[in-house]
């Protein structure tokens, strides 16, 4: 997988390789516990270089391959994919400044942002939309050369703590997904609302939560996409992200088979070693199947987006595949280590939560059915 890669980007791989063995695994499970990203934030990650991972050198950043940011995901999602995911949006945020904002923006925020003492989030979800992204209620309207906004966003990752938001927002709803702007927005921003984040099945690291905006006044520098463009700004790295989603639900799957492999040859049960059993053995090379075709679909869609082709069709086949794969490939790899699997001692329930939390970010399973699909029909129209 890493043959096309330059020794630049080798190297940050490998660093976060020893970050996930080194930070991220220790404390993965104290910090779920704890429901919560611990209080240092992602600061040790932008220590280890983790941050700014799209950006140019010029901007502070590595300037790596969406192939070689993905293969960085896939290594911190071993240790454990929420932490990883907070990474993965950080990131993409990052990147849209540096792409579509201002100078005043890049200076003001990007500093910051790569030493981890600025968190980002990208709010666009809504309660009432799910997957039907387009429909923005959350308005803003015109007023005295700025902006007021109403309105909640759901689904946030990163909302327990973000400080930077990036807040999706209607401005005429006749013009539909066209009418929608993209606003820069501090947390503590007077008008904006943070909600306590959500009791879920795991994954408590990511701070999933809510915002609300009530008569929240911006002036016009807070616009990163202006109207007509923030929906297709939003969209512009959908496939990037289901990508690195299925590369994550991989290292996750690697990590499970690794356990599992550790557990069984070390676990003796009937006179013999539990690994020695055909019908183990089996399941294993099952998990071990799906985790190579994964691999391959994920980063079949990463190089096309490198090779600037189009890549939604791969990409909502990798994400679709890998996200179903993880979730029984480690389910499977818990039955392997029978009751000791369902254990906080090891990864794999935490894993599973994620796995499962993998379904409804970036698009559900059903929304690349959609992409698919349509994609089908073409050829008989």
């Amino acid at each position: 997988m890493d043959s096309a890669l330059t020794s630049s980007e080798q190297r940050m791989i490998d660093a976060a390789a020893d970050f996930a063995a080194g930070v991220i695994a220790p404390n993965a499970a104290a910090w779920e516990q704890q429901r919560c990203l611990p209080p240092e934030g992602i600061r040790p990650a932008a220590q280890a270089g983790l941050t700014g991972l799209l950006l140019t050198e010029a901007e502070g950043g590595h300037g790596l391959s969406k192939t070689a940011m993905a293969r960085v995901m896939e290594e911190l999602s071993m240790a454990d994919m929420a932490y990883a995911f907070v990474l993965v949006v950080h990131n993409n945020f990052m990147n849209a400044i540096a792409q579509a904002g201002s100078q005043a923006q890049r200076e003001r925020y990007l500093p910051d942002m790569l030493s981890g003492e600025c968190l980002g989030a990208f709010l666009l979800t809504e309660p009432q939309s799910g997957s039907d992204a387009a429909n923005v209620t959350t308005t803003a309207r015109r007023d005295d050369g700025g902006w007021i906004l109403n309105g909640a966003k759901a689904w946030i990752t990163s909302a327990a703590s973000a400080d930077l938001l990036s807040v999706y927002a209607q401005t005429d709803a006749a013009q539909g997904w066209r009418g929608i702007a993209t606003f820069l927005i501090a947390a503590d921003h007077p008008g904006v609302i943070r909600e306590a984040p959500y009791s879920t099945m795991g994954a408590h690291v990511m701070g999933t939560g809510g915002f609300r905006f009530e008569d929240c006044r911006l002036s016009d520098d807070a616009v990163l996409f202006p109207p007509g463009e923030g929906f297709k700004g939003a969209m512009a790295g959908i496939d990037l992200a289901r990508a690195n989603v299925a590369a994550m639900c991989c290292g996750m799957m690697a990590n499970s088979l690794d356990v599992a492999l550790a557990y069984a040859a070390n676990r003796r049960a009937f006179g013999q070693r539990v690994l020695d059993f055909q019908g183990l053995q089996w399941q294993l090379a099952d998990v071990a199947t799906d985790l190579h075709a994964a691999r391959l679909m994920a980063y079949t869609a990463t190089r096309a987006i490198d090779a600037g082709e189009q890549a939604a069709i791969p990409a909502a086949h990798a994400k679709k595949f890998a996200t179903r794969a993880a979730l029984k490939g480690i389910a499977d790899c818990m039955q392997v280590m029978g009751a000791d699997g369902y254990k906080h001692d090891f990864p794999l329930a935490r894993h599973l939560a994620c796995a499962k939390m993998a379904h409804y970010i970036d698009g559900t399973t059903e929304i690349q059915n959609v992409v698919i699909s349509r994609d089908l029909l073409r050829r008989v129209e």
